[in-house]
């Protein structure tokens, strides 16, 4: 009886094994069972509430040469965790920049330690022009031979880790024309993802895999018209959904009419002043969702569209600080973050807040730069404003970056934080 029992279990055992996972059959008879994870991305985008995203970057080193090692990102995974976040998104897998790689191995071991630990990923494969970053012109017509290689390398992992990746984005801000050193037309985007989804048709990819690119706002055709090509037409019918970027805090310089103080808020006091900005920018951010949706639903009604960009900084010594437009500050950070989460949410919209932590290697000859001050998590360990309330939560107990424990930026003192807040520049012209 107990043999009878044992062999029973072991069937059911087997057939359960095998419905939760694919079954390849090989020439020699040999079944391989392919581990896949039940949830996709459709399941997790869209649903902000239950899978928060976030942009992530783990490197602390002031150049890109000094990966994180996996215990830091394991680390720093922990604490993306313990804030809620459920998906991050990644920019390349260049080979001499392990960093992707890395970080699905480390979230992988995470899973093995616990199996209560949940984390996905968007994968990014960088895309450029021919010539992109030498010394020769680059020729915006014609791809990159490095593009090749980047696919295969993102098809790899995807088909490596397939219950953590979940979204390949081909390209990141590869088609806006602002993108000087190395964007490309809508045509060799396409490419790539026609490539990937046949991929997908022939069960060289998983077929849940979304496949998007992730690119500024105008470059989807919610701004400048002349970007509304056929081409831009095919990618919409072709990606899984669009990912859209969108920057008040740049436009605050570019684009700073919205951001100015109109006549009727002169009277009011400097933070109130600074209040109504944010909701302005709020405002902002959403008129360019709008935008964008509208367009590709005019070309696909099918096609659903997420943030895979948005964020403000809080230290810049250009443009956007003290002698330029006067957004930069923790206390305008915190309030973007809190807009934007509770709008996204509301409405259904995956956003990949940009972004997790600090990183100083993107202006390194300039520490003030803006470009390093991103984070919610500054390089001592110290969470901004806009997430002060998990460290009274408790999130962050007992876990560490650099060696510290997450404490607050001015101490918790919001009185001293104030001190440091502009009021926006009315007056600044670029």
């Amino acid at each position: 009886m107990k043999k009878s029992v044992n062999t029973a279990s072991f069937i059911v055992a087997i057939i359960l094994t095998f419905s939760c996972n694919t079954v390849e059959k090989k020439s020699n008879n040999q079944i391989i069972v392919k581990q896949q994870s039940s949830l996709n991305a459709k399941d997790i985008l869209g649903n902000p509430n239950k899978y928060p995203a976030i942009s992530y970057g783990g490197y602390r080193a002031k150049s890109r040469t000094v990966q994180p090692t996996l215990p830091e990102l394991k680390r720093d995974m922990k604490l993306l965790y313990a804030m809620g976040i459920r998906i991050i998104r990644t920019y390349n897998v260049q080979p001499e920049l392990p960093h992707a790689s890395n970080i699905l191995e480390a979230i992988s071991q995470l899973k093995k330690e616990d199996p209560e630990f949940e984390m996905y990923v968007m994968l990014g494969a960088w895309i450029d022009c021919l010539n992109a970053w030498t010394n020769e012109t680059p020729d915006h017509e014609v791809e990159s031979a490095q593009n090749e290689g980047e696919i295969a390398r993102a098809v790899a992992l995807a088909n490596k880790y397939p219950d953590i990746v979940k979204v390949v984005a081909v390209g990141n801000e590869a088609m806006i024309r602002w993108a000087t050193s190395y964007f490309v037309r809508p045509n060799a985007i396409l490419k790539w993802v026609n490539h990937l989804q046949g991929l997908k048709k022939s069960g060289d990819l998983p077929k849940d895999l979304w496949v998007t690119c992730s690119d500024d706002f105008a470059s989807w055709g919610g701004g400048d018209t002349s970007y509304r090509v056929k081409e831009l037409e095919d990618l919409i019918k072709a990606v899984d959904y669009v990912s859209m970027h969108t920057y008040a805090y740049h436009n605050s310089h570019y684009n700073p009419m919205f951001w100015k103080v109109p006549d009727n808020e002169q009277n009011l006091s400097d933070i109130e002043k600074v209040d109504a900005a944010m909701v302005r920018a709020l405002e902002f951010a959403k008129k360019q969702y709008g935008d964008v949706s509208a367009y590709v639903k005019r070309v696909d009604s099918t096609k659903t569209v997420h943030i895979g960009e948005t964020g403000w900084a809080t230290t810049s010594n250009g443009h956007y600080g003290r002698n330029g437009s006067k957004a930069t500050d923790e206390y305008k950070q915190g309030l973007y973050h809190k807009y934007l989460r509770e709008w996204t949410n509301k409405e259904g919209i995956s956003c990949f807040y940009f972004e997790a932590f600090d990183e100083q290697w993107k202006d390194v000859h300039n520490a003030q730069g803006s470009e390093n001050h991103f984070g919610l998590i500054n390089l001592q360990g110290e969470a901004k404003y806009g997430i002060w309330d998990l460290v009274d939560q408790g999130v962050f107990k007992g876990l560490t970056r650099l060696g510290k424990p997450i404490t607050k930026t001015y101490n918790g003192n919001k009185e001293a934080l104030l001190k440091d807040v502009l009021v926006p520049n009315t007056e600044y012209h670029r």
